[in-house]
C-alpha cells in the first residue's frame, strides 16, 4: 500500500473515537474523584449506626457495636480492659456529654490502619475524636486530636 492508496478519511468513525476517548476519560475522572471522597465511608456510618444506637438508649447493642461483636455478652471477659459498666460511664445518660439528643460528624481523616473522626455531641464546641480499625471494624477513642483550621471558628479553644 502506498500513500496514494490509503484510505479515506472517516469523519463519523474519528468522531465515534473521540468520544469514546472523552466518555472514557470522564468515567476515569470521576472514578477517582468518588473513590477519594467515599473512601471512609463504611467507617463513617459505623460511627453514625454506632452514635444512633447510643441515641436510642439501647446501651447493649451500642456496646456490640462498639466492639464488632454482636454477641459481647456471651463472652464478656474478651472486654475486660473497656468493660460494658465503664462504656455506660462514657456513653450512658450520665456521662459527661449527657443524653446524646444531636450529633454529627466534623471530619474524617484516614489515621494509619483506621479512620480518625472528630464528632460533635449535642452541638458541643469541642468533638469527640473516636478511631475506626479498618481490619477489626472496632470503634475506640482516639489517642490523636486534630486541630482545626485557622478559618474555621466552630471550635473554640476556649471553654
Amino acid at each position: 500500500m502506498t500513500l496514494m492508496d490509503a484510505p479515506k478519511y472517516d469523519a463519523d468513525r474519528a468522531r465515534r473515537v473521540r468520544n469514546i476517548e472523552i466518555a472514557l476519560f470522564a468515567i476515569v475522572v470521576l472514578g477517582a474523584l468518588g473513590t477519594w471522597w467515599f473512601w471512609n465511608w463504611p467507617e463513617e456510618h459505623r460511627v453514625n449506626t454506632f452514635l444512633a444506637t447510643v441515641e436510642s438508649g439501647d446501651q447493649s447493642k451500642a456496646y456490640g457495636i462498639w466492639n464488632y461483636d454482636p454477641d459481647w455478652q456471651q463472652h464478656p471477659e474478651r472486654y475486660k480492659a473497656y468493660g460494658f459498666d465503664r462504656f455506660q460511664q462514657d456513653w450512658g445518660p450520665s456521662s459527661p456529654n449527657g443524653q446524646i439528643r444531636s450529633y454529627k460528624t466534623a471530619l474524617s481523616r484516614t489515621w494509619g490502619n483506621g479512620v480518625l473522626m472528630g464528632v460533635d455531641i449535642n452541638g458541643s464546641k469541642k468533638p469527640i475524636f473516636l478511631w475506626v480499625d479498618r481490619k477489626t471494624k472496632q470503634i475506640s477513642f482516639s489517642p490523636v486530636e486534630l486541630y482545626r483550621p485557622i478559618w474555621d471558628t466552630k471550635w473554640d479553644s476556649a471553654p
